[in-house]
């Protein structure tokens, strides 16, 4: 049956108003709704994000994300359900973090974490950011082909790497190894690591791939 461009039928499900007038958003027509889609993205950020840029990213209002986070903040206050968590408000910007009565617990599981082995995909993204450092988060993922963000956590928490001084002309967070990574490596430099291409047959013009990255053009002979 054929509508009109008029026709309500003929609409879009976002584009129709919700209870209270304001046209819905994609998010409005998953699960949860826009609560749910805000705490989706709390559980991947590395810091605190603000209103404006969650309704960017969700495609609603601004005043419907401050509501929205508000009500997140009560319902983990104030739920039936004690939460190990709370939303915060700080630095411009909300962030979930645990609760301080929890403070020892985390200590104690941060703590183990750092005696405990690698995984291997610890150990495949920190191969990475070692051959192609300073390397951003984005870089990483592209490499692997998968979300890395708690990987990157990790090799943080552990001493392994660390922020570079130089954030590019990007903007965007870049990585590098530690020292105490070449400790454990027992290398004295980064210069001393491997070639990768007596290790993986047929591609011995791996060291041509990322030129732009600033580590490797300076390092090509020496990788």
């Amino acid at each position: 049956m054929n509508h009109s461009p008029n026709d309500p039928a003929s609409l879009s499900w976002a584009g129709h108003p919700r209870d209270d007038g304001a046209p819905r958003s994609e998010v409005d027509a998953l699960p949860g709704g826009l609560c749910a889609g805000i705490e989706a993205v709390l559980m991947v950020i590395d810091e605190p994000i603000g209103a404006s840029a969650l309704a960017r990213v969700l495609q609603v209002g601004e005043d419907r994300v401050t509501a929205a986070l508000q009500e997140l903040r009560a319902q983990y206050d104030g739920g039936d359900t004690p939460r190990g968590f709370e939303l915060r408000e700080l630095a411009g910007g909300w962030r979930i973090f645990s609760r301080r009565e929890f403070a020892s617990f985390v200590s104690r599981f941060v703590i183990d974490g750092q005696t405990a082995r690698l995984t291997q995909a610890a150990l495949e993204t920190l191969a990475v950011i070692a051959y192609r450092q300073p390397v951003s988060r984005g870089r990483i993922a592209a490499i692997r082909g998968v979300n890395v963000d708690s990987v990157v956590r990790t090799l943080l928490t552990r001493g392994l790497i660390h922020e570079a001084p130089d954030d590019g002309d990007s903007g965007a967070t870049l990585y590098q190894t530690t020292t105490y990574f070449l400790e454990r490596l027992g290398l004295g430099s980064i210069s001393e690591l491997p070639r990768l291409s007596p290790y993986l047959p047929g591609v011995g013009d791996i060291d041509d791939y990322d030129v732009d990255s600033p580590w490797q053009s300076a390092n090509h002979d020496t990788t």
